[in-house]
């Protein structure tokens, strides 16, 4: 097998643990247990949909994800006895795949992800950590975070996402690696 091929073999499939909706900057974020994606916007009434209305935000930060195996390691990192989700703002909680393993590390070759029955999704990026996060977890969380923020992801295909929803491989899309004119 060549790299590329083992980018794209998963030993599970994930799970949504958690929806987080982030009403409005600076008020407390809010756990549902269903939300609706949509393309271009993020899922609605999280502030980012809002935003996104304006022009203000990038359509590669859609949507956030948090890595569930991750909520003890952080918590100790921080001297937390347990982390809330809802602390970290973090749109989806999911459990059952390495979210860095989510994203390929080829430009020419797109992973996409099933997220229920409906949604798609594309990730784009880490989701580094803010200096809010020392405000909100205390001192040294804002390294303990460092590597560990999760996710960015873009929606391809938007609808309802739910508490529960597996989370799988769903297509690979390739695109022509572009020619240098660098000689």
């Amino acid at each position: 097998m060549d790299l590329r091929q083992l980018c794209q073999g998963f030993a599970s499939t994930g799970r949504i643990e958690a929806i987080v909706l982030r009403p409005a900057r600076g008020e407390p974020a809010v756990s549902v247990n269903t939300a609706v994606a949509e393309p271009g916007r993020g899922l609605i009434g999280d502030r980012r949909a809002a935003g996104k209305q304006s022009g203000r935000q990038s359509p590669k930060r859609e949507i956030t994800l948090f890595q569930a195996e991750h909520l003890p390691l952080v918590a100790g990192w921080c001297g937390l006895d347990y982390l809330d989700p809802l602390r970290l703002r973090r749109n989806l909680l999911i459990s059952g795949l390495n979210l860095v393993g989510m994203r390929s590390p080829f430009p020419d070759a797109q992973l996409e992800w099933a997220v229920g029955h409906e949604v798609r999704i594309r990730i784009t990026g880490p989701c580094d950590p803010c200096s809010k996060m020392a405000t909100e977890l205390g001192a040294g969380s804002y390294n303990a975070l460092r590597g560990h923020g999760g996710m960015t992801a873009a929606i391809v295909a938007g609808g309802v996402i739910r508490v529960g929803d597996s989370v799988s491989l769903h297509a690979v899309t390739t695109r022509p690696a572009k020619i240098s004119t660098d000689d």
